[in-house]
């Protein structure tokens, strides 16, 4: 447990300095890649609707949402959001990030298991994360370690998620680089930028999922030294 002032400035400095430092990463490398063309020429709604076209899959469309980084797969309504500048560029962070969104819809068709996972978690996991730090709150301040942990197993399934998404992100990631590769939207000269883009953006999965991680672990930990007093 985390016992002098200067160990709890340095435990929240990293708390705020990793995500910071993640998505610093993932936005300058989308950035300075969003300006380079890929060699094919295709925009990241023609790279998305060829992947989906040539897995099968014809029941997910493709359209432009506003804002940077903005691009998500909507389960619910069978759609891949591409952000504005992604939908209609054509440069290799937005066919990049086209080709990961679209690897989603393929979990989605092909039911893939930690997706699946996922989407069970997230009513309970938005739970936890909402009320689980209020009740850990209360518990300490009202010495009731049995309120603590309560807090604790809400918080674990907030913690779950964040765990689940990576697997989940990284075989989207996966899937991106081979139909991106297979179907020739970019060549082989442009395969290590497409992977820079693809791991920077994964990096804020992994941040996110340490910071939850390194909480959870510290009020597990809270909670043995209340019960050891």
């Amino acid at each position: 447990m985390i016992e002098s002032f200067g160990g709890f400035i340095l435990y929240f400095a990293l708390l705020m300095i990793i995500p910071w430092w993640a998505s610093s990463r993932v936005k300058s490398t989308y950035r300075k890649y969003s300006q380079v063309a890929s060699s094919s020429g295709m925009t990241g709604a023609e790279v998305a609707r060829k992947i989906l076209n040539d897995n099968g899959i014809y029941d997910v469309t493709v359209e432009p949402v506003k804002g940077q980084l903005s691009d998500h797969y909507d389960p619910r309504k069978k759609v891949v959001r591409l952000s504005e500048h992604n939908y209609y560029g054509n440069s290799i962070a937005g066919a990049a990030v086209a080709a990961h969104e679209v690897g989603h819809a393929m979990q989605d068709a092909e039911a893939y298991s930690f997706l699946r996972l996922r989407s069970t978690l997230v009513p309970v996991a938005s739970f936890g994360s909402n009320s689980s730090i209020f009740l850990i709150i209360g518990g300490i301040l009202l010495t009731q370690p049995s309120l603590v942990l309560v807090g604790i197993i809400f918080m674990s399934f907030a913690v779950l998620f964040q765990l689940v998404t990576l697997p989940v992100e990284f075989n989207a990631s996966n899937r991106a680089m081979e139909q991106i590769v297979s179907t020739g939207v970019i060549r082989n000269n442009e395969e290590k930028e497409t992977k820079k883009v693809l791991n920077a953006a994964a990096l804020t999965y992994v941040a996110a999922a340490l910071v939850a991680l390194a909480e959870l672990i510290r009020f597990v930990l809270m909670f043995l030294a209340m019960n050891r007093e």
